[in-house]
């Protein structure tokens, strides 16, 4: 940040305090959310305590009515499964050689360690641990787990767009390794995703590169709407230098402990995980001098790093525009510093969209149109969700599986010639057309393109097409066909006849048949 700026903030002292009480009376005179759909859960009090033998019978009579408790004396922790949740628990054990199997509403897990382990627990169910204070807050905690409870459904999930699979070749798998309640699944070329384990982080909607999954609670539009308020609010009462500050509803105690500097605005969403990249450059868009997440020790490890990724790629763009900054950070527990850059001089108006990648393409448009500098290319690291694809045209043969592979309709081919095209504004870098190629011919080009071309169809590769040598239907590409009587011309179906390759699927069907037919008399026996 230039010496000026910092001399221009020191000139009015208090200014930015006036101007942060005006932002936060503004954006809390905006009106609630629309509600969102809701994921229902019913309890009848049956309840699995899970422990030693010698434990399990003391809890158990501690287990009052509506409480049903059953135990179960765990002596080996590898031989008991649990899945599910709140009212819907399945449990699998083994008792000697059989395996059974009981259905449980509640589960009260007394080892220690518990049966399960993962950093967000199913509603429903209690692992203590030994604390003999934990174990009574648990207990306090069942008494009121019967009956029927309802949370937000925390997503809306859109299979088209999802990059995961394509004819069970692998592409995207960031919603699945981020998800801390394994609430997340492959379900063949899409995802399954069970409202009633999802906790809300929204974590899988911040890494996910089409958007195909986006939050709902609340949706981005509205995040969005309470940042054009609080900034141009702040703008308008003489603020200068304004910190986004999100943090999660659990940080409200850490918060209030904390002395905000007085450019310091808070901005409170379910869980600090649930908006990215599209969100938080569209705050720099709109004014911001800088953006911080706060994680607290309740966040998932992996919740950290996939911010600090995002984070890692957001302002290596803002540096290759010439901002100064740096304008992103996410801090651990309480910072000891707040990223302030430069912005762009006009603030931008767009909304922010339901759909991420129009949000991109508006806040990075804005960004680009008043940068110090203006590159046609940003490389980034791989992981980024931009690109584009290089393919080797010696070993593409024009099959087109990549094209019936991509999610996003980056890459295309042509109703009337052997094209293969390419729009890159559309690539999120999913891999499905690398791993799909047969010919390993595709190659990811991870970076943010400013070019005029980015949103126009671009021709990769493009050959003749291939005429059938007996009926003059045309039925591949001249690449094609040269690419098989490389390789198949010494198979024995074609042996003595590599003809057969130039041929369409019909007229090889009747060239096989006659010279298979039997022959009377030097003829072809039609009989």
């Amino acid at each position: 940040m230039s010496t000026e700026l910092n001399m221009d903030m020191r000139a009015l002292p208090g200014a930015d305090a006036l101007a942060r009480a005006a932002a936060l009376a503004a954006a809390t005179a905006l009106p609630d959310p629309d509600p969102v759909p809701t994921v229902a859960y019913r309890s009848q009090g049956r309840v699995l305590v899970a422990g030693s033998p010698a434990e399990v019978a003391q809890w158990q009579d501690r287990l009052a009515p509506p409480l049903v408790p059953s135990v179960l004396p765990v002596r080996m922790r590898d031989e008991v499964e649990i899945t599910g949740h709140l009212g819907a628990f399945l449990v699998r054990w083994r008792n000697g050689s059989a395996l059974m199997e009981g259905h449980f509403d509640l589960v009260l897990d007394l080892c220690d360690p518990p049966l399960l382990v993962r950093h967000t627990l199913p509603h429903g169910y209690y692992a203590p641990g030994a604390d003999p204070e934990a174990r009574e807050a648990a207990l306090e905690a069942l008494s009121g787990m019967t009956g029927t409870f309802e949370k937000p459904k925390y997503f809306v999930y859109s299979e088209r767009r999802c990059a995961h699979s394509r004819n069970q070749q692998p592409g995207c798998t960031a919603c699945i390794d981020i998800c801390s309640a394994r609430a997340i699944a492959s379900a063949g070329d899409r995802i399954r995703v069970d409202p009633h384990l999802c906790a809300g982080c929204g974590a899988c909607t911040t890494v996910c590169p089409t958007g195909a999954i986006s939050y709902a609670y609340p949706s981005p539009a509205y995040t969005g709407e309470r940042l054009r308020t609080l900034l141009s609010a702040y703008a308008s009462a003489g603020g200068t230098g304004a910190v986004i500050l999100f943090h999660a509803e659990s940080a409200r105690a850490l918060l209030e402990e904390m002395p905000l500097p007085d450019y310091v605005l808070p901005v409170e969403l379910h869980h600090a995980a649930s908006c990215g990249i599209d969100v938080w450059l569209s705050a720099i868009a709109y004014g911001a001098a800088g953006v911080m997440v706060l994680t607290t020790a309740v966040d998932a490890p992996q919740y950290r790093a996939a911010l600090r990724e995002q984070a890692s790629h957001a302002q290596a763009v803002l540096d290759a525009l010439g901002y100064a900054g740096p304008h992103l950070r996410v801090a651990h527990g309480v910072p000891d510093i707040y990223p302030r850059g430069e912005g762009p001089a006009v603030p931008a108006t767009f909304h922010i969209m339901p759909d991420k990648r129009n949000t991109l393409d508006f806040a990075l448009s804005h960004l680009h149109a008043h940068a110090p500098v203006r590159p046609e290319y940003v490389p980034l690291a791989a992981g980024a969700p931009f690109g584009a694809v290089k393919v080797d045209t010696a070993k593409c043969t024009l099959c087109m599986s990549c094209v019936g592979a991509c999610p996003a309709s980056a890459l295309q081919d042509s109703t009337t010639v052997p094209r293969l095209s390419f729009i890159e504004k559309n690539c999120v870098q999913c891999g499905l057309c690398a791993s799909t190629c047969p010919e390993d011919a595709v190659t990811l080009v991870p970076r943010l393109s400013f070019a005029d071309s980015r949103a126009s169809i671009v021709t990769l590769n493009e050959t003749e097409p291939f005429a059938c040598i007996s009926c003059g239907k045309e039925f591949g590409t001249l690449l094609m066909v040269r690419n098989m009587l490389a390789r198949l011309s010494g198979h024995s179906a074609f042996a003595g006849h590599p003809e057969r390759l130039e041929m369409c699927g019909d007229c090889r069907v009747i060239a096989m048949m006659r010279d298979s037919a039997p022959r009377v008399g030097g003829r072809i026996d039609k009989s």
